[in-house]
């Protein structure tokens, strides 16, 4: 790779790791190309990627961003599963990892913050973004007909009432 190709890919790189919700660190060590499109498409159906990465170049676009722990995930044959969504990488790799042993998880970044392998696997474990969004929007609306039935409740009363009382006149 030239200095241009590397300049390029550090700049790439770095918008990744800025940008992106977790980035997902594997080794794929012996998985077959059609493996890897497969794991790949995974990836894109659900708005991820997966990029395999030069360790030094990786090294260089976190400087600053998790100190020596981010850079000790980038050792032998590296490749990067990243998405806006923090959960989507982490699902998509783990869930390609229990099928495929071959596929390890080393670790994770989001931000900051460094995770090991037990920490890619907990992110998995949590719902969506997407979920969470359709879990608070549904307590919200069911919270409010649950509101609007108890304003509705004194003055329902109140007609039966008056209703009674008025048949009673009539009668």
């Amino acid at each position: 790779m030239d200095r241009a190709g590397k300049q390029a890919a550090l700049a790439e790189l770095e918008e990744v790791f800025e940008n992106s919700g977790a980035v997902v660190v594997t080794h794929y060590t012996g998985l077959s190309v059609a493996e890897m499109t497969g794991l790949r498409a995974k990836l894109r159906e659900q708005g991820g990627r997966l990029k395999v990465v030069k360790n030094r170049i990786a090294k260089i676009a976190l400087r600053g961003k998790g100190g020596d722990a981010a850079t000790d995930l980038f050792s032998g044959q590296v490749a990067i599963a990243y998405a806006e969504d923090p959960t989507v990488p982490a699902k998509a790799t783990a869930e390609f990892a229990k099928d495929n042993e071959k596929l390890k998880l080393i670790g994770a970044v989001m931000g900051a913050e460094v995770m090991d392998g037990a920490g890619v696997e907990a992110l998995a474990k949590m719902p969506s973004r997407e979920e969470l969004i359709a879990t608070i929007v549904a307590r919200l609306t069911g919270q409010a007909s649950e509101v609007v039935q108890r304003i509705n409740a004194p003055g329902q009363q109140l007609a039966g009432a008056i209703n009674v009382i008025g048949e009673k006149a009539a009668a």
